[in-house]
């Protein structure tokens, strides 16, 4: 059996993991965390579970070719229960409630009873959702159009905000429509429990077929000889390897090989890259507010403000009526931050202000959620923050981000999985599809092994695990 070395226990690595024990390697899985997952991760501080990494997931629907695949490494099945919270997402306009509902037709009807004088923009709005539904190709002014030109076509002020606060300023409209689409299609659900169970399964498919994961083990340096690899360096052990698939970021990877690593699509994806970051806010609050929304949106009456970013929206996630989460009685609440602050808060870690900056955004959201929780004042026990430095620490990600950032000149499509003249040494990741998530980490995984298997003239075994 070929010896085959997977860098890095995230879902790419799990899924190449995974693939390759079926296609017949012996596959070794070096993590340097002390648990798998990467940033499908989640967390407990004082009695309270905080999601970290999913908040809904494409291909929960039997029907979807991601569930299948998502079946095929264990990370579902039958008799895991999916969630589908309606509404998706409401928008608190002044006490009054604007939703976006899965079903096209019940949001639809909401938003004219809303405002009769955006009938022509709402009609239009549930067009685009179910071409995106349906996979029809939407009208391509929509790809560069800027998020506040599309909110300033509705006449209602709180269809305008909740645009504004639900679309990305640098992407535009375009994946608000995508989004929108795949979940009218009776996708993205949740999976119950999140992250930690959805990565147990994986975990527990990939020693049955007998993978062996190592914790703790930080990859240092794959060896190589004559351009093809001979082994991976962690510490002072020595790992064998016929393959390596390298999972870990992949605009980090040259600290893995003696000199920088140049291919025409690293080179590309160097300079294209942008990062999607979040400061994460995860706060444990000692009363019941199942009574609101799973996803709340709403807009401060003070700015929150953190490193040259001004927010004037919060979007919250509440899991007060999620028993996994929140204890009885109390409320599990996280909210992102989302921007470019990797260098602020790198700046404050070396100047010594880290604790204390965060400290200050979390005393300016503690206030903002008070105000808009009335039954959370004063009721607040567990604040915890977790900044780009947090995820760049326990996830190895390139600045701490999450995911990349969609613009001019970033292609959707994978990247190739390997570099010319790098005999055996293959690579996975979110960062190899933009802009990423934990399909793409599947997939990527996936490929890795396809790309493997073809170059040594073996089947690729793709049935259901």
């Amino acid at each position: 059996m070929k010896k085959l070395i997977v860098i890095g226990a995230g879902i790419a690595g799990l899924s190449a993991g995974v693939y390759a024990l079926k296609c017949g390697f012996d596959v070794t899985i070096l993590e340097s965390h002390s648990m798998a997952g990467g940033n499908c991760t989640s967390w407990k501080r004082g009695g309270y579970l905080f999601e970290g990494g999913m908040h809904w997931l494409a291909g929960t629907n039997d029907q979807d070719p991601l569930n299948f695949l998502w079946r095929s490494i264990g990370a579902l099945d039958d008799n895991v229960i999916i969630h589908y919270g309606e509404p998706f997402m409401e928008y608190d306009h002044s006490g009054t409630p604007i939703r976006l509902y899965r079903d096209v037709d019940a949001t639809r009807q909401h938003l004219l009873e809303l405002s009769l004088a955006d009938t022509k923009e709402i009609e239009e709005f549930c067009a685009n959702i179910r071409k995106a539904q349906t996979g029809q190709e939407l009208d391509p002014a929509y790809y560069e159009m800027p998020r506040e030109d599309y909110a300033n076509r509705f006449s209602h002020e709180g269809i305008r905000e909740l645009i504004r606060s639900i679309a990305g300023d640098k992407q535009g409209i375009l994946m608000l429509f995508f989004t929108l689409g795949s979940l009218a299609n009776g996708d993205g659900g949740f999976p119950q429990g999140g992250s930690l169970p959805f990565v147990a399964r994986i975990v527990k498919t990939f020693q049955e077929l007998g993978g062996t994961l190592l914790y703790r083990t930080r990859a240092d340096r794959v060896v190589l000889e004559s351009g093809k690899v001979r082994s991976v360096v962690s510490g002072e052990k020595q790992f064998p390897a016929d393959v390596v698939i390298v999972t870990s970021d992949t605009m980090a990877v040259d600290r893995l090989f003696e000199e920088p690593l140049h291919a025409p699509w690293l080179d590309e994806m160097r300079t294209v890259t942008g990062p999607t970051m979040v400061t994460l806010l995860s706060l444990g609050i000692d009363t019941d507010l199942s009574k609101y929304p799973e996803r709340l949106i709403f807009k401060l009456k003070k700015p929150v403000s953190l490193a040259a970013q001004t927010y004037r929206y919060l979007s919250v996630n509440n899991y007060a009526a999620d028993p996994v989460y929140s204890p009885k009685g109390k409320t599990a609440m996280t909210i992102q931050l989302t921007g470019d602050t990797y260098d602020f808060w790198r700046q404050a870690k070396e100047e010594n202000r880290y604790i204390q900056e965060k400290q200050s955004i979390a005393n300016q959201v503690i206030e903002a959620v008070s105000a808009q929780f009335p039954e959370a004042d004063g009721k607040i026990e567990v604040c915890d923050v977790a900044t780009p430095l947090t995820y760049e620490r326990y996830c190895g990600n390139w600045k701490g981000s999450w995911m990349t950032e969609i613009k001019p000149g970033v292609k959707t499509e994978p990247y190739p999985a390997m570099i010319e003249g790098l005999g055996g040494v293959y690579f996975a990741g979110q960062r190899m599809m933009p802009p990423g998530g934990l399909p793409p980490a599947m997939l990527t995984g996936r490929m890795a092994v396809q790309c493997l298997c073809r170059d040594m003239n073996m089947e690729f075994v793709d049935e259901e695990s």
